[in-house]
């Protein structure tokens, strides 16, 4: 069974979205920092990723307010405590997910 998105960010466990879309060049150059964030953190966080341009995603699209790809947002407990455009080193990823982690 696959949970909704209400159920994956409402956690004790920090989770990541990474909203993207297979054509943009920034969102590509993400997926191997993502990968390795993953590998890092193990289980202190969990990573999902939102295609926006997928009509089942429509709705969180716009709820969230996404118009720039890729878009980091970092939930704990079903709230967004953080939330950044554009690429993002693993370093500061790991670091912010850390400060949530505990």
């Amino acid at each position: 069974m696959r949970k909704t998105f209400s159920e994956l960010i409402n956690s004790r466990q920090p989770v990541l979205a990474d909203f993207y879309a297979d054509w943009c060049m920034p969102c590509k150059t993400m997926s191997p920092i993502l990968k390795d964030v993953a590998q890092q953190l193990k289980d202190k966080a969990v990573i999902i990723k939102i295609d926006v341009d997928s009509p089942k995603n429509a709705a969180v699209v716009s709820r969230y307010g996404i118009t720039s790809i890729p878009t980091l947002m970092l939930f704990k407990d079903g709230k967004n405590v953080w939330q950044q455009s554009g690429v993002t080193s693993a370093t500061d990823l790991q670091q912010v997910i850390q400060r949530y982690a505990e």
